[in-house]
């Protein structure tokens, strides 16, 4: 799994691109989403930048499944908590969980794994701040 620097926009973004494939595959409605909420500009990147992110991430966990599918929650807890660790700001971090709770809403269901990565976010960054006041149509 590559690295970004700590508090990066990269590094904000994978963590966006986790939620995206919990559950194994990402749906029309939840990339519209990314789009609707300008998750990109939110994490100081450009459309096409965080496109990429999401693709390299994609390409990180077949890499580490040996080509074997699995999205993103079949990751170890090691690999979760060094990814989370990349994000220690606490309003990037509300706005990251924000974003995430918004995209996996997107589709009208929120899947196991879903919920599994959303509550390991919590877990790890026990102390989040009060979010921010509805950032452009995430959940609240």
């Amino acid at each position: 799994m590559r690295t970004y620097a700590a508090n990066s926009p990269q590094a904000a973004a994978r963590l966006l691109a986790m939620a995206l494939v919990a559950d194994g595959n990402y749906a029309l409605s939840e990339i519209r989403a990314l789009d609707r909420l300008d998750a990109a500009r939110q994490l100081g990147l450009s459309p096409e930048d965080l496109k990429a992110v999401i693709d390299a991430f994609c390409e990180d966990l077949l890499a580490g499944a040996r080509g074997e599918w699995l999205g993103s929650s079949q990751l170890d807890a090691a690999t979760r908590k060094s990814l989370l660790a990349e994000v220690t700001d606490p309003a990037l971090r509300a706005t990251i969980v924000a974003l995430c709770e918004a995209v996996v809403a997107a589709d009208g269901h929120v899947a196991e794994g879903e919920t599994a990565l959303l509550d390991s976010f919590t877990r790890e960054w026990r102390q989040l701040p009060e979010r921010p006041k509805n950032p452009e149509g995430a959940l609240s």
